[in-house]
């Protein structure tokens, strides 16, 4: 994979200026623990436009755990065509959001204040996206069960991931109770050995059975 076509882009600009909003915030809602520009720009800002080639053009995609805003923010920043919804259920890190999304202008982004298991039963978000992703929220099992739901039969949920051989391995009864096949598994390096990386696409082929997700934290106590 070629980040380098990307630095360009994430050199200046707006990602600069949202560089210094996550820094920022981070004083005050614990975003981040990476703060130095060269960490910023290459574990946040080239591994969130890693998977970029897999969000098809005008696609609507639900980010589950915003947290600081990625992948989502800086694929908004090089992607305007793509249709935001942020899922995040801390407060603090939800008005960081909003600030983000008012500051840069960004159209079509909305933040939302819910945890995802509660979204995932609304009908209004089930089965209503085209992409779900997430990153450094929870172990693929786990996250599967969050994610899959809001997806459209023939989407996709894009995880972002370290190392992830051992995952992707207790995942496999997961992804197949919640409709999901694994289309590729795409690992990276950042560049100037700034870490490993991992890409898992899983396209959803049938509906999740409605009972997911369970709620009461057993996507995580109890995972599939």
């Amino acid at each position: 994979m070629e980040l380098e076509k990307y630095l360009e882009a994430v050199d200046g600009g707006k990602f600069k200026e949202f560089g210094e909003l996550l820094l920022e915030h981070n004083k005050i809602c614990n975003l981040t623990s990476i703060v130095d520009e060269k960490g910023v720009k290459y574990k946040h800002f080239l591994d969130s436009l890693a998977g970029e080639s897999y969000f098809p053009e005008n696609s609507a995609v639900i980010e589950i755990g915003s947290g600081g805003g990625f992948p989502s923010i800086p694929l908004k920043l090089f992607r305007d065509d793509l249709r935001f919804t942020l899922v995040e259920s801390t407060g603090k890190k939800c008005a960081y959001l909003e600030t983000v999304v008012d500051k840069l202008g960004l159209k079509c982004v909305q933040v939302k204040n819910i945890r995802a298991e509660d979204g995932a039963h609304d009908k209004n978000m089930r089965k209503k996206f085209d992409i779900a992703c997430a990153r450094a929220v929870a172990r693929l099992n786990t996250l599967c069960e969050y994610c899959l739901p809001f997806v459209k039969t023939g989407g996709r949920f894009i995880a972002y991931k370290g190392s992830a051989e051992e995952e992707i391995k207790e995942a496999q009864n997961a992804i197949k109770t919640l409709g999901g096949e694994i289309e590729e598994v795409v690992n990276y390096g950042l560049p100037e050995d700034e870490g490993k990386r991992t890409l898992i696409i899983i396209t959803k082929i049938k509906t999740t059975p409605e009972k997911y997700p369970r709620g009461q934290g057993k996507e995580r106590k109890n995972p599939l």
